[in-house]
C-alpha cells in the first residue's frame, strides 16, 4: 500500500539546487535509509516529507488521515517544560488527556477533575501510553521524567525528542540522525525497536551497521538526483560499485568521442554545411558534459609532524564530579601504533578521559606526562565556537594559508577545500549558511591541517556523511601516530580499533581486539559464568591413592606435541596478519582464528601444568 507518493519535487537553497525533480514512493513496511554527502539536501528532503517545508515545485500525494512522526536533527523544546510533558506533545486524544491529567496532578485539591480525567484515561487506554513512554525514556537513558528540559545536556534533549517521535502513533516515522548521542547498547535496542515496528520509516544516519540491519531500501541523494536500491546497506554497496563501473565505461566512451570531435574542431570547418554545424553543436554538448560530470572525491592527505620516542604517559589518574568518581586510578603509556576505541555508557567519563589526555581538564590526582615532540589534534564532539559571519575559506586560513600534503607538496587553503568537497562557490559562503554536516567537515579539516602526530577523536561520526567517514577511516589507517577514539559507531570501531578501553563502574578495563572481538569475549564470559555450577564445600574428602588415570596418561603423552602444533600455527597466523594487513575482511577472519588458537593454547598449557605437577607428586610419593 502506497502511503506517500513524491512526484518530481525540486528544492533550491541560496541559488544551490539541492533536489531536482525527484520521484519515489513510501509503502507500508518500507524501512528506508537516506544517504548522501553533507550539504546535498538530505535533511531538507526529510523536512519536506514531514510537511515542515514545501518543495519549490512538484507534487506530494498522501493517503487519507496519514500520520507522520518526525525527529529533527536539532529538536525544539519548551525549555521550562518537564521531560514527560515534552514527550506528550502530539494533538491526538491520548496525548491531550495525558497532558491535562499531569497538569491536574499539580492541583490535588480538585478531586472531581482528577476523577473525570482518570475515567478518560481509562476509556482511551492512555495509562498504557504513559507506561510505554516511561519505558522508552528509560531505555534511552532518561530516568528523571520530571526534570526540566533546560537542565538536560544536548544529547539528553535529542533522546527525549527521539522518545517523542517513537511514542507518537504514526504511519511514517521520519528520523534525522537518530543514533547521534546514543551509546552502543541503546543503538542495538533502537535497531530491534525499528525492525519490529509496524508501518514505514525513513531515516538519515551515518551508522552503517544500523542501516544494514534496519533498512530494506536505500535512497542515495547525489547531485540533486535520487538513486534507489531495493535492499540494505550491503546490497547498496554492491549495486553502487556496479553503477559506478558502468558510468566509468560510459565516461571512457564519451572521452573517446570527445577526442575525435576535438580533433575535427582543431582542423577547422572548411564550410558551414548543415552536417558540420550539427557536429559543432555536438562537440559543444560533449564539452559541456565533460565539465559537469567530473567525479568529485574527498581526499585527506595532510602531512603529520615528527613524533619522538616518548609520547604520553598517564599515571594513577583520578577524576570525580560532584563526589561521583568517573576515573579511578587509571595508568597507561600511549604507544606509537596504538589504535584505541573507548566504550562505555553515556556519562561514564569517556570525554573526560580525552580532555585529560589533551590537557583541557586536570585530573584530581595523578600525572600526565608528554613527550617533547607531541602535537595533539583533538576533534571534539561539540564544534568549538565558529563566527557565523566568517567565510568558510577564512575559517580554514586561520589554520594556515598553505598546507603540506603527505607527498610534500604545498597546496593552498582553497585547493584543500576543493579536495574536501567544498567547491569554490561555497568557499566564500558565511559559516551560518552551511549545513551542520558541512561545518563538521570544515572543523575536521582544521584539526587535520595543523599536522598533529597524536589524534584524539570524540564521536567523530556525528553529523558526518558516510563517504567522509570512509575517507577518514582510510586516513586513520595510514596515520603514523597513535589514535584514541570515542565512538558509538560500531563499524568504525571494528575497522580502526586494535585495543578497546571500557568504562565499567569508574574503572577502565583494557581488552585486545576490536569491538566485535570484545563483544564476543563478553558473551563467552557470561555463558561460562552462567554454566559453571556452584561448588558445594566438601566437609570431608576420602583420601584416594594418587595416580594418573588411563585418559590422563594418554593426554600426558600427547600434550606436548599438541602444544607445539598450536604454537607453530600461531606463528603462521602472525605472518598472515602482516601479509593481509590491507585486506580488512580477511584480517578479521585471521584475528578470530588467532583468538581461538590462543584460547586453545592457554587451556593446553593449563592442563600441561596440572599433569606435570601431578606426575611429579606421584614420582615423589613413589620414591618415599
Amino acid at each position: 500500500m502506497v502511503l506517500m507518493a513524491i512526484e518530481e519535487i525540486s528544492k533550491s537553497y541560496l541559488e544551490k539546487k539541492l533536489i531536482q525533480e525527484v520521484s519515489f514512493g513510501i509503502n507500508d513496511g518500507d524501512k528506508i535509509g537516506l544517504i548522501g554527502i553533507n550539504g546535498t539536501g538530505k535533511s531538507t528532503l526529510l523536512k519536506i516529507l514531514a510537511g515542515i517545508e514545501n518543495p519549490d515545485s512538484g507534487k506530494i500525494t498522501k493517503t487519507r488521515n496519514l500520520k507522520v512522526a518526525y525527529l529533527p536533527q536539532q529538536p525544539d523544546f519548551d525549555e521550562d517544560g518537564l521531560v514527560l510533558d515534552q514527550v506528550f506533545q502530539g494533538d491526538w486524544p491520548q496525548m491531550l488527556v495525558l497532558r491535562e491529567y499531569n497538569r491536574a496532578l499539580k492541583k490535588p485539591d480538585d478531586q472531581d477533575k482528577l476523577i473525570e480525567l482518570s475515567q478518560k484515561m481509562d476509556f482511551l487506554s492512555a495509562w498504557d501510553l504513559e507506561s510505554e513512554a516511561k519505558s522508552i525514556l528509560t531505555k534511552l537513558g532518561i530516568s528523571n521524567y520530571n526534570e526540566k528540559i533546560k537542565n538536560l545536556s544536548g544529547g539528553q534533549k535529542k533522546r527525549v525528542a527521539l522518545a517523542r517521535a517513537l511514542i507518537e502513533p504514526s504511519d511514517i516515522l521520519i528520523l534525522d540522525e537518530p543514533t547521534n548521542h546514543l551509546d552502543n547498547e541503546t543503538i542495538q535496542w533502537l535497531e530491534d525497536f525499528l525492525a519490529n515496528r509496524k508501518g514505514a520509516s525513513i531515516m538519515v544516519t551515518h551508522d552503517r551497521y544500523f542501516l544494514d540491519r534496519v533498512s530494506n531500501i536505500i535512497l542515495e541523494l547525489d547531485g540533486g538526483d535520487l538513486f534507489t536500491y531495493k535492499g540494505n546497506y550491503s546490497y547498496y554497496i554492491e549495486r553502487k560499485l556496479e553503477r559506478e563501473d558502468s558510468l566509468r565505461a560510459f565516461e571512457r566512451k564519451r572521452k573517446s568521442l570527445y577526442k575525435k570531435e576535438l580533433a575535427w574542431m582543431m582542423q577547422g570547418a572548411k564550410a558551414r554545411s548543415t552536417k558540420q554545424k550539427a557536429r559543432i553543436q555536438r562537440f559543444e554538448v560533449i564539452k559541456e558534459n565533460s565539465s559537469s560530470q567530473s567525479e568529485e572525491a574527498l581526499d585527506i592527505s595532510v602531512a603529520s609532524s615528527r613524533l619522538g620516542k616518548k609520547i604520553i604517559s598517564l599515571h594513577n589518574i583520578q577524576k570525580a564530579y560532584n563526589e561521583k568518581s568517573v576515573i579511578d586510578d587509571f595508568s597507561y603509556t600511549v604507544l606509537r601504533d596504538d589504535r584505541i576505541g573507548i566504550l562505555g555508557n553515556n556519562g561514564t567519563g569517556k570525554t573526560t578521559l580525552l580532555r585529560i589526555i589533551a590537557g583541557g581538564v586536570l585530573p584530581d590526582s595523578g600525572v600526565v606526562e608528554y613527550g617533547e615532540t607531541v602535537k595533539i589534534g583533538f576533534f571534539e564532539q561539540d564544534i568549538p565556537f565558529m563566527d557565523g559571519d566568517l567565510r568558510a575559506i577564512d575559517y580554514i586560513k586561520q589554520g594556515g594559508e598553505l598546507i603540506k600534503t603527505n607527498d610534500g607538496i604545498l597546496i593552498s587553503a582553497s585547493e584543500m577545500l576543493e579536495r574536501f568537497m567544498i567547491p569554490s562557490e561555497i568557499q566564500y559562503t558565511p559559516l551560518n549558511k552551511l549545513s551542520g554536516g558541512e561545518k563538521r567537515r570544515l572543523y575536521l579539516l582544521r584539526v587535520l591541517m595543523e599536522a598533529p602526530n597524536v589524534l584524539l577523536m570524540d564521536e567523530p561520526t556525528n553529523d558526518l556523511d558516510i563517504e567522509t567517514l570512509q575517507i577518514l577511516e582510510d586516513y586513520i589507517e595510514e596515520f603514523p601516530g597513535p589514535v584514541i577514539l570515542v565512538s558509538h559507531d560500531r563499524y568504525m570501531l571494528n575497522k580502526i580499533s586494535e585495543k578497546v578501553f571500557v568504562f565499567e563502574d569508574s574503572k577502565i578495563n583494557g581488552y585486545t581486539g576490536n569491538y566485535d572481538f570484545f563483544i564476543e569475549n563478553k558473551k563467552t564470559e557470561a555463558k561460562e559464568q552462567k554454566s559453571t555450577p556452584i561448588q558445594k564445600p566438601k566437609i570431608r574428602e576420602k583420601k584416594e591413592k594418587l595416580k594418573l588415570s588411563f585418559n590422563e596418561n594418554r593426554e600426558w603423552e600427547m600434550i606436548e606435541e599438541e602444544i607445539n602444533k598450536l604454537e607453530e600455527r600461531l606463528l603462521e597466523i602472525e605472518k598472515s596478519l602482516v601479509r593481509e594487513a590491507s585486506d580488512y575482511q580477511k584480517l578479521q577472519e585471521i584475528i578470530k582464528e588467532k583468538e581461538i588458537i590462543e584460547q586453545n593454547l592457554e587451556k593446553k598449557m593449563e592442563r600441561w601444568v596440572y599433569l606435570q605437577d601431578k606426575a611429579e607428586k606421584i614420582k615423589h610419593i613413589s620414591e618415599e
